[in-house]
């Protein structure tokens, strides 16, 4: 039986791993043709046996960007999900973290998006999704002021996205998930373990704030984006979704 999305291509940022890795199997489970991309490639090892292509692309570089996207023909589906969470306030935030921050989790989707648009336009439509977070302009958390500030950014450029191109076809919408059990949270827990007074402990510090007791699996939040780009979600368009296991009640 042809999955949900036989015949549509898919190109994946930061697939190498976490939710970018889940979506991308997903996506290739529904018979989409999926082009995986990572600043490491060595991370995107074992996507090729399951059919998909991989290609190392740093989001960062505009000009790597559009060529890729250029190459990988006409896009039906964009998931950008590179981001990169820095543990701050407002007075610990430098000036390099900032640019750092705006660069890699707004700047890069905004490039992503413009040079998808233009394909997506010639074949009448496309669903582009984006990496956000509860922790956004939906809820503040502690010590995450400059992931906050970009995520919240993210929410608002996606429903600029959506409003300009809402008749033309183009459907775009940010995945706002609480605390999830990836790599990424790893090195997280990991960087907080000596002052937590363990990795058990630092572990335990993000668990304890989520509603249900446990944190969401990267396969939890990769069904909510496979939803959003298949035609079951033709009808959603520019809506932030928050998928925290209750950290928001």
């Amino acid at each position: 039986m042809a999955g949900r999305l036989q015949g549509r291509r898919c190109f994946v940022t930061a697939a190498g791993q976490g939710i970018g890795r889940a979506a991308t199997l997903a996506y290739a489970a529904e018979g989409a043709s999926v082009l995986a991309t990572d600043r490491d490639a060595g991370k995107l090892a074992g996507l090729e046996a399951a059919g998909i292509e991989t290609q190392a692309l740093d989001v960062l570089d505009d000009a790597a960007v559009a060529a890729a996207i250029a190459g990988a023909g006409p896009l039906d589906i964009l998931f950008n999900c590179a981001g990169f969470v820095h543990q701050n306030t407002v007075e610990s935030c430098t000036d390099g973290d900032w640019d750092f921050a705006f660069a890699l989790n707004v700047r890069a989707m905004w490039q992503t998006i413009r040079a998808a648009l233009p394909g997506m336009l010639e074949k009448g439509g496309g669903a582009i999704v984006n990496m956000a977070s509860a922790c956004s302009s939906v809820k503040g958390a502690p010590n995450r002021f400059l992931y906050g500030t970009t995520k919240a950014a993210v929410i608002g450029l996606t429903k600029s996205v959506a409003t300009d191109y809402v008749t033309r076809g183009i459907r775009c919408n940010a995945v706002c998930p609480g605390t999830v059990d990836t790599p990424s949270l790893g090195e997280r827990i990991a960087a907080n373990a000596a002052a937590a007074g363990g990795l058990e402990q630092a572990r335990g510090a993000f668990v304890a704030r989520q509603a249900m007791g446990r944190l969401a699996t990267a396969e939890e939040i990769a069904a909510l984006v496979l939803y959003l780009s298949t035609p079951e979600s033709t009808f959603v368009t520019g809506q932030a979704v928050v998928i925290d296991g209750g950290w928001t009640l």
